[in-house]
């Protein structure tokens, strides 16, 4: 038995807060249907009624509280359904509940002229309607609602004087079953739109989700096009240089390969610093959005920087924290119900120190990691911190928390002049090779054009290739 209810207990901590909202809302819906069915049941069981009433009306008085109260149930669940979206109403369904309710109405009505009882047909009357109404006014308009509830309350103002009840006991049966029947309707609408409206955010936080992965992958095109753009144009441009000079035996052909590998090599570290995310693991812009999903979210999120902290640290020790940060706001949005994070930030005795904390942990916040896996992303962020020598310790803390701090050491800036070679300009590839490099190959381009002219060209082409000498005066003007 203990062990029955214990996994109960586990299974209402294990849902979602919109899980365990979506449950409560519809069991007090159920609730307040059941409520009035049984009540309906108990008072057709009374004395009075068992000794004033025909023997049939007092068995099927009964037998059609419970039925209604069966019939509608199903009927209920179909209309909570309808109202969130999720589903439709059966025709079948809601004939035969609205069958089975104008019957029950009918008996009550009967036992009211049967049984001398004033109060009788106030006390059992409402409890009769309010399992289908409790549907009906989920499944139609405000609008009709009203309408349906002033036409029932209309044809009770004709049908109720037939039992015998004066017209001041009739105007105070209708005001009292049109209070009871509308605080009902209100309460299971009202109900019902508030666990509609967290839908909908449930909703809206899934497609801001799936916008991020779209704008994420959008950025990983933009850096791919960046990089193999701009390095494939230096390739291709070198690599017909090389062609060109080694056409015409010339030496520097291999220099012009020895950069194209040179720059493959690079475009090779390149595109695998943008997949492993490198390139967009920025520490302020981590800290920001950590700080604007987590307020989505409902969470209190403080971040805690001592002013130059983050523009002081290297840019490993910024990409690594970065990823720190972004796997802790992804382990508090999957793992618990918080309320609260502070992230703080802080760099002493030569080392910088990220703490994240938040409540709300699942299964009190004890034991390492939180009672997280270890397939959770912390082992890959301890690798990437071992890198650097860093450490990454988590664990519960104080008052049912989880705290990750991440430690890694800042080496000493360094200040080195950095060495110009000699003789050389432009020739880092980010400027696109060079513009000698260019200017030299257009050269080479007009000496193949003027070669397949005619053989006659050859006096030109001798004179053109004596300009480009190292030691020709023509070939330092140009330089």
């Amino acid at each position: 038995m203990s062990g029955d209810v214990l996994v109960r207990v586990k299974g209402w901590s294990g849902r979602s807060g919109l899980a365990k909202v979506d449950l409560y809302t519809r069991g007090t819906v159920y609730l307040l249907m059941w409520v009035a069915v049984v009540g309906l049941t108990l008072i057709m069981l009374t004395r009075p009624v068992r000794s004033g009433a025909p023997l049939g009306v007092v068995i099927a008085a009964p037998l059609l509280g419970a039925a209604v109260g069966v019939v509608c149930t199903p009927l209920v669940r179909h209309a909570m359904d309808a109202y969130l979206g999720q589903g439709t109403v059966p025709r079948r369904l809601l004939f035969w509940a609205a069958a089975v309710t104008a019957a029950t109405v009918g008996a009550v009505l009967w036992l009211a002229a049967s049984v001398p009882s004033a109060q009788l047909l106030r006390m059992a009357l409402w409890p009769a309607l309010v399992p289908f109404v409790t549907a009906h006014c989920l499944i139609v308009r405000r609008r009709t609602t009203v309408l349906v509830h002033a036409g029932v309350l209309a044809v009770l103002g004709a049908l109720i004087p037939l039992t015998g009840k004066s017209a001041t006991q009739t105007l105070v049966t209708l005001i009292t079953v049109a209070f009871a029947v509308g605080w009902v309707a209100f309460t299971a609408r009202i109900s019902m739109w508030v666990l509609a409206v967290m839908w909908e955010l449930r909703e809206a936080r899934d497609v801001q989700a799936r916008l991020a992965v779209a704008e994420e992958r959008l950025r990983f095109g933009r850096d791919l096009h960046d990089v193999l753009g701009r390095n494939l144009a230096v390739i291709a441009l070198k690599s017909e240089l090389a062609v060109q000079l080694a056409r015409r035996g010339r030496p520097e052909a291999v220099d012009q390969m020895v950069e194209v590998q040179r720059t493959a090599r690079e475009s090779q570290r390149e595109v695998r610093d943008v997949v492993r995310g490198y390139r967009a693991a920025d520490l302020h812009t981590e800290l920001a959005g950590a700080q604007g999903v987590l307020t989505a979210a409902g969470i209190t999120c403080a971040i805690g920087s001592p002013d130059g902290a983050e523009p002081g640290l290297p840019g490993d020790v910024q990409s690594a924290l970065a990823w720190v940060v972004r796997e802790a706001t992804t382990n508090v949005l999957r793992h618990g119900e918080p309320t609260r994070c502070t992230i703080a930030l802080a760099v002493s005795d030569g080392a910088a120190v990220l703490t994240v904390e938040n409540d709300g942990v699942r299964g009190g916040g004890g034991g390492e990691d939180g009672g997280l896996s270890q397939g959770s992303g912390l082992a890959g962020l301890r690798e990437r911190l071992a890198a650097l020598g860093g450490t990454l310790d988590a664990g519960g803390s104080a008052g049912g928390c989880f705290r990750l701090t991440a430690t890694v050491p800042v080496p000493e800036p360094v200040t080195e002049p950095e060495p110009v070679p000699a003789g050389r300009s432009r020739q880092d590839l980010g400027g696109f090779g060079g513009l000698d490099d260019l200017e030299e190959l257009e050269e080479l381009r007009d000496l193949d054009a003027l070669e397949d002219r005619d053989g006659a060209g050859n006096g030109a082409v001798a004179g053109v290739e004596e300009s480009r000498e190292p030691g020709s005066h023509q070939s330092a003007a140009r330089r």
